[in-house]
C-alpha cells in the first residue's frame, strides 16, 4: 500500500531512477492508498542524465528531475492475498511510467512484476515484463 510521499523505484527505460507519489488515482476504497496495479500521480526525483545525442533526436523520451507523470505501481513492500489465500510481498516499491492514453512510455521493463497487474486489466505490461510472480 502506498500513500502520499510514497517512494518508489521506476523500473523501465524511460529515464527515471526514483518517483515520489503525490496522488493515487481512481480510488473510491482504501482512503488515498494505492496497491498493485493502481494508477498514481508521480514526481521524478532521480533521473538518468540526457546525453548530447538523445537531446538532438526528437523521439528520444526526456524525463527529468521534477517532471510530473503518472505511473503504475507493478510492486509493493505490503503484502497482496490472492483470492487462493497466498500471500505476496516484495522487497521494494516499484512502478512503471505511462502516458495519457494509458501506454508504456518506455519499451522495456526491468524485474519482475506481480501476476495481479493481469486481472487488473494491465495485461500489457506483464507481457513486457521479463518476470510475472
Amino acid at each position: 500500500m502506498l500513500g502520499l510521499k510514497a517512494t518508489m523505484t521506476i523500473i523501465d527505460n524511460s529515464g527515471a531512477l526514483l518517483a515520489e507519489c503525490v496522488n493515487v488515482l481512481k480510488r473510491k476504497t482504501g482512503h488515498g492508498l494505492a496497491t498493485v496495479g493502481d494508477e498514481i500521480v508521480v514526481v521524478v526525483q532521480k533521473a538518468r542524465p540526457i546525453s548530447a545525442v538523445a537531446s538532438q533526436s526528437a523521439t528520444a523520451l526526456k524525463i527529468r528531475r521534477g517532471d510530473v507523470r503518472r505511473a503504475v505501481v507493478v510492486r509493493t513492500k505490503k503484502e497482496v492475498i490472492r483470492p487462493d489465500g497466498r500471500k505476496i510481498r516484495f522487497d521494494d516499491n516499484a512502478a512503471v511510467l505511462i502516458n495519457a492514453k494509458k501506454e508504456l512510455l518506455a519499451t522495456r521493463i526491468n524485474g519482475g512484476v506481480s501476476a495481479d497487474l493481469r486481472m487488473k486489466g494491465w495485461g500489457k505490461i506483464a507481457s513486457v515484463a521479463p518476470k510475472v510472480i
